[in-house]
């Protein structure tokens, strides 16, 4: 692998799906093959130490911006191009090629040899605007190669790209860590600290966002528990919808059979799937097509934790399920749809046993974060 530039806007201590991603893949590379440039995200008091303290933690060198949103501006990029001759990299790493990846043909121009842009879910809304589409196509022609999460995101994505730069595109999902995901992972735990030890649980792991189909678990709940009287909902995870999701919670009357646990530290999620006896997050596209599931990493989390999953249709979301084998499909928003696949899973302790092992062993066999890493450095 040539020593790497690695160009983030996302990057812990900031939170997020992309962040884990990146930061997975980069303690997988030689740490003296690679440098990671990224923004400062928080620049309060708090924040700035938070993020001093965790670059110190990095076996790599992370050089932080001063800007709390890194974009391809002329500052920006002539910082990117003076680290490359800095520190000697030939190649370069786009943390997310929209939009960053528009700084390519400058760090070509300053001796990048190799110019790697991964895609997520936002570029598959970017494929969809006249403007948007425009800029992707530069990324794609001046970059070696764009990377995918799945089949959805690439064929959208493929569509605003020349033939040529389609073709060269190549999938490069975020992984798992089977040893830290897996079954025994503390669930007993979980489930007697909350006072859940021994009724059925659907576990839904996630930021609270509209997208995700918490509210669309919520509105399940009623069919649910008509079926499975001491039923309940564990919601884990903080975020803006918070406040909505608990209102809906008390208007739809099943307020009592629906826990939220609020943000949960990295270190404490296994614990927290392994509460489960059934993974869900019926997630659903908006906004036209513009917020968009990219993959759903979280399903194949639960996966790992032996755990079924029901998923939403949202975009990529169901490249991370086997439909019928490692739990199933429901279109999103459909509360009916999740209900009948959740009471299923949870009056079938044999089907619910299987479908959590074959999980885990795709997971075993395609998503191990040692697999991905590799493939990522022969990009480079």
């Amino acid at each position: 692998m040539h020593k790497t530039l690695i160009v983030t806007n996302d990057f812990p201590p900031r939170p997020g799906g992309i962040q884990a991603f990146l930061h997975n893949m980069a303690l997988r590379l030689d740490p003296d093959r690679i440098v990671v440039y990224a923004s400062t995200w928080n620049r309060s008091r708090e924040g700035v130490e938070a993020t001093a303290a965790f670059d110190a933690e990095q076996p790599f060198t992370v050089v932080r911006d001063r800007t709390t949103m890194l974009l391809p501006t002329p500052r920006v990029t002539r910082r990117a191009t003076a680290l490359l001759r800095e520190h000697g990299c030939a190649s370069v790493w786009f943390g997310a090629a929209a939009p960053l990846g528009l700084m390519a043909p400058a760090l070509r121009s300053a001796g990048a040899t190799r110019l790697v842009a991964t895609t997520h879910g936002h570029e598959a809304g970017w494929a969809q605007l006249p403007a948007a589409r425009g800029l992707l196509r530069r990324i794609g022609g001046s970059t070696d190669t764009l990377t995918y999460l799945g089949e959805y995101t690439r064929s959208r994505i493929a569509g605003a790209l020349a033939p040529a730069d389609a073709a060269r595109m190549v999938q490069l999902p975020p992984g798992v860590d089977e040893k830290t995901f897996h079954p025994g992972s503390g669930g007993d735990l979980v489930r007697a600290r909350l006072g859940l030890a021994d009724r059925p649980v659907v576990v839904c792991v996630s930021r609270l966002v509209p997208r995700k189909g918490q509210d669309t678990l919520i509105e399940s709940m009623p069919r649910i528990l008509a079926a499975v009287p001491d039923a309940v909902l564990l919601i884990v995870g903080g975020g803006p919808y918070e406040n909505d999701l608990r209102r809906l919670a008390e208007t739809t009357g099943v307020a009592d059979s629906v826990r939220f646990t609020g943000a949960v530290p990295w270190s404490e999620l296994p614990a927290h799937y392994g509460a489960g006896d059934v993974f869900a997050m019926p997630c659903r596209t908006r906004r036209g097509g513009l917020d968009v599931e990219g993959l759903g990493i979280v399903y194949l989390e639960a996966s790992a934790t032996g755990l079924p999953v029901v998923a939403g249709d949202s975009g990529g979301a169901p490249d991370a399920v086997l439909d019928g084998e490692t739990g199933w499909v429901v279109r999103g928003g459909r509360p009916d749809e999740a209900a009948d696949r959740i009471v299923t899973l949870l009056g079938d302790p044999e089907l619910r046993q299987r479908m959590g092992e074959r999980g885990r062993a795709w997971v075993e066999e395609r998503w191990r974060w040692d697999l991905l890493a590799e493939r990522l450095k022969e990009l480079l």
